[in-house]
């Protein structure tokens, strides 16, 4: 992370606060979230305004008398989606609580949409660094998918969007007819599960 002006937004597991001080010194902007074990200072509290869904906005100094960020810091207490305090910090003075709080929250959905990406567009590496290398290849393989789930509900199988998958790579030059009649088959015998042994 090193560009003058950019906000960076990560978890906690990368809280450095030597870092925290050279991003203060060149100008870099971050939001990250606390350990729980952090050491907070308080120096001066914020206004909060009314309707705001920020509980505390409060300018800190965090770390220990040995180890301590020499920057002052703002310090952001807020809710993730799911109810659960939030502690966030951050060298951006200039935008309210609730954008700090919005920032952190919008970073969690990008991360859930990439988890999502993984299990299911199958996408294992990029094969392009720029961006839109991997702009083409996120689109190519969500209208993969797309395309998948249509032919799911038009062909009104049971079958898992997976099988669906793997028997078109296996039938990608047959005729279309064949990869419906394979998804339209059904299954040449069905598990009665493990039957108790019989006893005399």
């Amino acid at each position: 992370m090193d560009e003058p002006g950019a906000t960076y937004i990560f978890d906690r597991g990368y809280v450095n606060y030597d870092a925290f001080d050279r991003y203060c010194k060149d100008g870099i902007f971050f939001v990250t979230r606390l350990k729980n074990n952090a050491v907070i200072e308080p120096l001066m509290s914020n206004a909060i305004p009314p309707d705001s869904k920020i509980l505390a906005d409060e300018i800190v100094r965090i770390g220990s008398p040995q180890k301590r960020v020499k920057h002052e810091l703002r310090m952001i207490q807020t809710e993730d989606s799911e109810g659960n305090l939030l502690f966030l910090v951050t060298n951006r003075f200039d935008l309210t609580g609730d954008e700090i709080g919005e920032m952190y929250r919008n970073r969690w959905a990008i991360e859930t949409f990439f988890k999502w990406m993984k299990q299911h567009l199958r996408i294992k590496r990029f094969y392009g660094t720029s961006e839109r290398a991997v702009h083409n290849q996120i689109w190519i393989a969500l209208i993969a998918f797309c395309l998948h789930v249509l032919v799911k509900l038009e062909t009104k199988v049971d079958h898992s969007l997976l099988e669906i998958s793997r028997w078109l790579h296996k039938l990608l030059w047959q005729p279309y007819a064949e990869w419906l009649a394979r998804m339209k088959r059904r299954p040449s015998r069905t598990s009665a599960g493990r039957r108790p042994r019989a006893t005399s």
